[in-house]
């Protein structure tokens, strides 16, 4: 016994010393799907009465509940999209000129594509496209008094809201009107809030600095990116690159797009590998916030998975911000350090929690599950 126990200590030790070494992680996977479980029980155990079923925070939420049954196949997750679209009757909601009021039909079409086919009615998502792509309203018309409302996607966290689901509706459809109207109004924003320098998003005109001593900026004099807002466009840009068509023309846009944002998140992510509120100006509230986190997790992870991002660079930072936060994620399945619904950086907390917030956290896991 005192033989094998000598030579029991070096092997283990040497193999800690090899995965520090190489920076090499082997997460458990098992762990990671009864983390989502958890943390999806605790979220249809905790609605949030003050919003619509249909509205956007359950959208992102339901979201990352067909992500999670995507990659698990796990029932559980099944049960409570089933249990939405039939609670929610399959209805929109009736701002018809507003994207948010979109993304709670990207689970309604996973469900009649994959598991529900004849079951699911499409009709109200039906409605809903053709009235927000082509029909007149203030926005896209820019006749709204609003300066900062003058096209229809005016706010980047639009780009996750309205795009995957009229790329995967015209895949359904085999109809490349929806795919081209998509992409007609994803430039607009593009061209607005981009930001070339930066590679990151303003969330709306008000952030876009123009030498005016009126603009909007952090005291250290960096443009406010918000974090939760640019996880909104790489989540949003991987599910629209997922669904489109790998000969699309304009399809390389996107990559590059992807690429050059994902780079940059990389770039400015914090030591302890959750990125704060404000990408340029950490210190402005230096705790880490999970909800932009998780949707760059998603997307980082699906850059690696279908090969966009190289293994070796991106898994190293995936890994690491999905063990920061986990541990945001209470006993009860709650996930904390999600900041409140805003517009710009704000303060997150241990005990903040939003549905969306649970979304991005079961979107990150369902993409890290995937990872080989």
């Amino acid at each position: 016994m005192k033989s094998k126990t000598n030579i029991y200590i070096p092997l283990t030790f040497f193999l800690i010393t090899f995965l520090n070494t190489f920076g090499q992680k082997v997460l458990d996977k098992k762990k990671i799907e009864i983390a989502m479980v958890k943390a999806m029980e605790w979220q249809e155990q905790h609605p949030i009465f003050e919003s619509s079923p249909t509205d956007w925070t359950n959208g992102a939420y339901y979201t990352g509940v067909t992500r999670a049954h995507m990659a698990t196949g796990n029932q559980l997750f099944l049960a409570a999209l089933k249990n939405m679209g039939h609670n929610n009757d399959w209805q929109t909601s009736t701002r018809y000129f507003h994207a948010d009021d979109l993304i709670i039909s990207y689970p309604y079409l996973y469900l009649r594509n994959k598991l529900w086919k004849g079951l699911v009615d499409t009709k109200p998502t039906e409605t809903f496209i053709q009235k927000h792509i082509f029909e007149p309203n203030k926005w896209r018309d820019g006749t709204d008094p609003d300066p900062v409302k003058k096209i229809l996607w005016w706010w980047c966290d639009a780009l996750f809201m309205a795009p995957p689901v009229l790329t995967v509706y015209a895949k359904q459809n085999d109809d490349i009107k929806y795919l081209d109207a998509m992409h007609t109004n994803y430039m607009q924003t593009y061209n607005l809030l981009y930001d070339k320098e930066a590679h990151l998003f303003a969330r709306d005109t008000r952030f876009i600095r123009n030498n005016s001593d009126k603009d909007l900026k952090e005291n250290n004099g960096e443009k406010i990116f918000w974090s939760r807002g640019n996880g909104w466009v790489i989540g949003g840009l991987a599910l629209i690159l997922e669904d489109m068509p790998k000969d699309y023309t304009r399809r390389a846009f996107y990559e590059n797009l992807f690429i050059e944002m994902s780079q940059k998140i990389i770039e400015i992510q914090p030591k302890d590998g959750l990125w704060r509120t404000s990408l340029l100006s950490p210190e402005t509230y230096n705790h880490g916030e999970v909800s932009g986190s998780g949707f760059f997790t998603f997307g980082l992870a699906w850059g690696i998975n279908n090969g966009l991002l190289d293994k070796e660079t991106y898994e190293p930072v995936v890994y690491k911000t999905w063990e920061a936060i986990e541990k945001c994620q209470h006993k009860n399945g709650m996930v904390g350090w999600v900041q409140n619904i805003g517009a710009s950086p704000k303060p997150a907390s241990y005990d903040s929690w939003q549905n969306f917030g649970t979304g991005a956290f079961l979107m990150a896991g369902s993409e890290i599950l995937k990872i080989e």
